[in-house]
């Protein structure tokens, strides 16, 4: 279905649309005037080690000098005991009635607390504070007594910014606004669609053509937006503007009034899922046999969701806990989006092909910006400024290891940077391959392998090199022996090259896994550390977890692990789905070898194997799903790898490889057949040297 049809459903269905919007409008309004401006007030604490403790105690006398890191575990007992829930009763008797929370400071070396207190009233919001940065003093001493610390070794706190005026915060009131619009536009857009489909059918059942039935087709002379607008999409299409979007911009760019989530990107997601619904609606569009299994697992994800978010309500949560969990349905919607999209909107095999390539390709620009970032020492995502998007992270400094910048490319992360370059990995080898790329150049057929293999190393971490030796272990001992030995020949030599060109890249990298294995890597400890407190947050919730999206660092910590964050958020029953997630791409892998009749598909199969397994082994290096431009790119291949299966599924039949339409009823002319799109043609995937062009 084309743009220009869905915007004459719409029009058509004016009395549908247009009331639904309007009261959405308006409710929205009522709630901007109705809901109460929040405010913020902070101050933060240091605590002061005694002078009997400090050994040798400074000669010039400055008692700031004993804010040491040494205090870090009292500083964590003095924040669960001020956050406990006798303290909040306490709290409550004292006129502290609003929300509080109490943490450690942003980017502290040392013992430093702020203390952050949120209600409608400027004034109480103020007394508030001041009441807490009392209470916390006075805590700290208490709990010291109950310990029977002798006298002169007493651990002091010293005020370093007193409460500070009130600040307003008008994010929450924005997030509901646009809640209730975005809510009332949507249910508008279905219900218009749902009418128009009923219309359509009772107008058939009277032996009539139906509303849908005839596509518009541009009039003689129409200008290049009209052409645009009724040219028919599909699912290829589709899913290139969000892969466009989300590779190419930065990932921690969002829209303000939608939080982490309202990346431009999965706006552009969730309004294909809307194309999906009204073209299947309008009978243009039916799920493509054989892909159903994907989208149960999909199905299954969501339902534990939905159980963990319902369970959440029960506990006393905070509000940005609670925001966090609205914001992580709208990151599963997302997902659920690109894997129905792949799999049930897809109807050629053609069109999935280009679609890979095209992800390989994408791919391959963002390592080669990463690449720039390591030879240059600098960060091309913070040069980048798009008009109405706010960063939805604090910003990331240039990080580095040794002596070597880590890139991050357009990514959030060096870690999320390393990830995507692995998953991608097979696929370029794939596509370097694919007997039906023989005739184009070896440049174009191997860079994206030189691009995506080359920068991994480069981004000098632990979870680079282990998605290399998984796709190696997955994908060069299924090769044969000529093409095996060659690639065996070519990794010794790619770690030579390496050493030359990089000097010291490879001595970092082998004293990283040296680190870890002798326990005296800072970073291995800053994880392994953490296992112990994820489990005292699981046995809380052990079943369905706090919640998806809560556990954020803001309030808790980074747990570098998604096994453990999917424990503390989703509980047992969310590591199973996970857990199915990834097997179930594993599975797609092995279907594809299994049912594939040309070389070309079982290799590709193969790919999908491996970067399914790659996703698995380096979620136990960091939480993979937390970076939104990973957790699509790889929702995006598990639909893919779903669609193919079916694909070659019905290919091992006999059954047709192009999904057909949907039939019209007996006596009426099928649906006209769409104008076909300019454009080059796409190559077949089955001919060997078919076409030297590549399609983008």
């Amino acid at each position: 279905m084309s743009i220009a049809e869905i915007f004459r459903v719409l029009a058509r269905r004016w009395y549908v649309m247009v009331p639904m919007t309007l009261l959405s409008v308006l409710a929205g309004g009522y709630l901007y005037t109705t809901v109460p401006v929040t405010y913020e007030s902070q101050s933060q604490l240091a605590l002061l080690n005694s002078s009997r403790v400090a050994r040798p105690a400074p000669s010039y006398g400055n008692t700031l000098a004993y804010a040491s890191g040494l205090l870090i575990g009292t500083a964590d007992v003095l924040i669960r005991a001020l956050q406990s829930a006798e303290t909040v009763e306490v709290l409550r008797s004292h006129g502290v009635t609003d929300e509080y929370a109490v943490d450690f400071a942003a980017q502290a070396e040392g013992p430093l607390l702020t203390l952050t207190v949120k209600g409608d009233d400027r004034r109480r919001v103020l007394e508030e504070t001041r009441k807490l940065t009392e209470y916390a003093a006075e805590q700290l001493e208490a709990l010291q007594k109950q310990a029977r610390v002798p006298d002169g070794y007493y651990v002091e706190s010293a005020r370093i910014v007193p409460p500070q005026q009130p600040v307003s915060q008008p994010k929450s009131r924005y997030q509901k606004v646009a809640a209730v619009v975005v809510l009332g536009v949507t249910g508008g857009f279905l219900l218009s669609f749902l009418l128009e489909t009923w219309a359509s059918a009772r107008r058939r059942a009277r032996c009539l053509p139906g509303l849908l039935d005839t596509p518009p087709v541009p009039r003689p002379g129409a200008g290049r937006l009209r052409v645009l607008l009724t040219r028919p999409l599909d699912a290829t299409a589709v899913l290139t503007g969000y892969l466009a979007l989300a590779l190419f911009l930065p990932s921690n760019l969002a829209l303000p009034a939608l939080g982490g989530a309202g990346t431009p990107a999965n706006v552009f997601a969730l309004l294909g899922l809307f194309w999906y619904l009204a073209t299947w609606c309008a009978g243009r569009i039916s799920p493509a046999p054989g892909t159903r299994p994907m989208r149960l697992v999909m199905l299954v994800l969501s339902l534990t969701v939905l159980l963990s978010y319902i369970a959440n309500q029960d506990r006393i949560s905070t509000q940005k806990e609670i925001l966090a969990a609205d914001r992580g349905l709208i990151v599963l919607l997302v997902w659920v989006a690109l894997v129905v999209l792949t799999t049930a909107g897809i109807q050629d095999r053609k069109r999935l092909d280009v679609l890979l390539r095209r992800l390989v390709v994408m791919g391959s620009v963002v390592a080669a910006l990463g690449l720039y970032d390591f030879f240059t020492g600098t960060n091309i995502a913070d040069s980048l400024r798009i008009p109405g998007l706010n960063s939805s992270v604090a910003s990331v400094a240039v990080l580095d290891r040794g002596s070597f910048t880590r890139p991050r490319s357009l990514t959030a992360h060096p870690l999320e940077f390393s990830g995507m370059l692995a998953i991608l990995l097979p696929f370029a080898i794939w596509y370097a391959f694919d007997p039906a790329r023989a005739g184009l150049s070896r440049f174009r057929r191997w860079a994206p392998v030189v691009l995506l293999g080359g920068g991994l190393p480069l981004t000098v971490s632990r979870t680079s090199i282990i998605g290399i030796a998984v796709v190696v272990l997955v994908m060069v001992p299924r090769w044969k022996p000529q093409r095996r030995w060659t690639a065996i020949g070519i990794l010794f030599a790619a770690v030579a090259v390496f050493k030359v060109l990089v000097p010291g890249l490879i001595g970092t990298i082998t004293g990283l896994f040296s680190g870890s294995l002798n326990n005296a890597d800072s970073s291995t400890q800053a994880r392994t550390v953490k296992y112990p407190k994820i489990y005292e947050y699981f046995v809380q919730d052990p079943v369905f977890g706090r919640g998806f999206g809560t556990f954020t660092p803001e309030r808790y910590f980074f747990t570098d692990n998604q096994y453990l964050l999917t424990l503390a958020e989703l509980g047992a029953v969310g590591v199973g789905c996970l857990l199915l997630l990834g097997l179930s791409g594993v599975h797609n892998g092995g279907s594809l070898r299994r049912l594939a009749r040309s070389e070309s598909d079982r290799e590709l199969g193969q790919a999908f194997f491996a970067s399914a397994m790659v996703a698995l082994v380096i979620g136990a290096t960091f939480d993979t799903l937390s970076f939104p431009m990973f957790a699509g790119v790889f929702s995006l291949l598990l639909g893919a790898g779903g669609s193919c299966v079916g694909f070659v599924r019905r290919e091992a039949t006999g059954k047709p490889v192009t999904a057909e339409p949907s039939s019209s009823p007996p006596g009426l002319p099928g649906p006209a057949p769409a104008p076909a799109s300019p454009g080059p043609a796409v190559p077949s995937a089955r001919t060997p040297g078919s076409s030297r062009l590549l399609e983008i």
